[in-house]
């Protein structure tokens, strides 16, 4: 409605020649619903007294940039004095707008980015959603072959439904500047703060980038989003390399299924904080996985799961329960497998003493925890070792290929013995009549004794 007074006083004005305009109070709340007014060279006067924007602190700078022609403002003059000022005052009100400019950029880059963000996440969640959904239908088809692909329908419908979108409203070049975001981005990484957050499993190859030093020793704490256990297992020794401060792990939509795949854990540096999220990771309603990860990381001194300090009472029940499971594993592994084990927990020893040696009695002192933690697993239970689902398949291939090979090796050595031991009982039945035939030629060759004589100076002689 005040554009249309105002539109109507600039045609007014022009017409009429009128200078002077009084704005009615709390009817402006922006510079740019009276910009217009800017256009207007015979105004000289004009009042914003009772309206929001004359409290702004940038509100004199701005009019009096735009609206060159005004002598006064607010019923008052802008006297002589003020005229060696007025320059000043523009140039300062230039520089404001300037700073309002770049924040209202920036902000605007902030949504972009945001918004972004959302999306991209949205997607990696469907995507996610999807995959599962698919190994579950293949193993209900396994069980299944005759299910209804109606069904089967209703379940992608309620996939997508699982991560909505955000409702929300954005301009209509924001709006531009993101389509397309959703189908293009599959991951993302990002730093905020002390904190690496993964999102889908191409952000594992952030891994692999040459992070600065300051960046890599800020992050304390990775999130992982969206991201298979076992093929966070992989990148685990790149992990500890990349970010050596990094004490606390998280863990959402990864697919934790049982305890034994907290094994591949010991093999970091350090962890004080483990939160494993519900969603996503059906090891959480067990009712003992705590106590098992208290178990098999004790050397870490964990101090929190899920938010919830450790107590020592907790790190006596994990003993109790799982002290016996580590013996009995120790127990039943080959002996090579044992020494192996207990040649790697001496190299760890001798590193640490290499590191320390020199070192001043005080500072080695103050190092007796993370040595504990470097060197301090036990051996047994060492012994629990977790296997990815993708390396127990190759294993299983390399010992079908094994098998089969000392099946053939075996077939073709059966096989051989088999002849030769055939040969031997047909060697065995011709033999009397053999040497029967054999002692007769030699009496039958020798029966003229010189002629034998001649016979074998002439072979001689031919052989020479």
């Amino acid at each position: 409605m005040i554009c249309q007074h105002l539109t109507y006083y600039k045609e007014y004005g022009q017409r009429t020649e009128a200078t002077g305009a009084l704005i009615p109070a709390r009817s402006v709340t922006s510079f740019e619903s009276v910009c217009c007014l800017a256009d207007s060279t015979s105004l000289s006067d004009i009042t914003f007294d009772g309206n929001p924007i004359a409290q702004e602190s940038w509100y004199k700078h701005t009019v009096l940039q735009n609206m060159m022609q005004l002598r006064q403002l607010d019923m008052k003059r802008i006297t002589v004095s003020e005229n060696s000022s007025q320059e000043e005052e523009r140039r300062m009100a230039s520089i404001v707008a300037k700073k309002e400019e770049e924040k209202k950029r920036e902000s605007h880059k902030q949504s972009l980015l945001k918004e972004k963000k959302r999306l991209t996440i949205n997607n990696v969640a469907r995507k996610w959603d999807l995959q599962q959904h698919r190994i579950t239908s293949i193993a209900i088809n396994q069980d299944r072959r005759d299910s209804d692909s109606q069904d089967h329908c209703q379940n992608d419908g309620s996939t997508v439904s699982t991560f909505p979108e955000e409702a929300g409203s954005l301009d209509s070049g924001l709006t531009s500047a993101l389509q397309g975001l959703s189908v293009t981005d599959t991951h993302l990484v990002e730093v905020d703060g002390d904190t690496l957050s993964l999102y889908g499993s191409g952000a594992l190859e952030c891994l692999d980038r040459n992070w600065s030093v300051q960046t890599a020793g800020m992050v304390t704490t990775v999130s992982f989003t969206f991201i298979e256990f076992d093929e966070i297992v992989q990148v685990l020794p790149k992990l500890k390399i990349k970010f050596p401060n990094s004490l606390h792990l998280k863990f959402k939509e990864t697919n934790l299924v049982m305890l034994q795949q907290f094994n591949a854990l010991a093999q970091l540096r350090r962890v004080d904080q483990l939160t494993i999220d519900p969603q996503g990771n059906p090891v959480v309603s067990f009712t003992l996985w705590k106590y098992y990860v208290l178990f098999r990381l004790s050397h870490f001194n964990m101090q929190k799961i899920n938010g919830t300090e450790v107590t020592q009472n907790d790190m006596i029940m994990a003993e109790r329960l799982f002290g016996i499971l580590a013996h009995v594993a120790s127990s039943e592994l080959p002996q090579y497998r044992l020494i192996s084990i207990l040649g790697d927990a001496r190299k760890k020893q001798f590193r640490y003493l290499l590191e320390t040696k020199g070192k001043k009695p005080g500072i080695v002192s103050e190092e007796n925890n993370d040595s504990k933690r470097l060197v301090g697993e036990n051996t047994n239970r060492a012994t629990l070792n977790y296997t990815t689902r993708d390396f127990y398949t190759e294993k299983l291939e390399e010992i079908k290929e094994k098998k089969k090979f000392c099946k053939m090796y075996i077939e073709d050595l059966v096989k051989e013995a088999t002849e030769i031991n055939m040969k031997n009982e047909a060697l065995q039945k011709l033999w009397p009549q053999m040497f029967i035939e054999l002692v007769r030629d030699a009496v039958i060759e020798i029966r003229n004794k010189n002629s034998y004589m001649k016979l074998c100076l002439q072979q001689i002689t031919d052989q020479k």
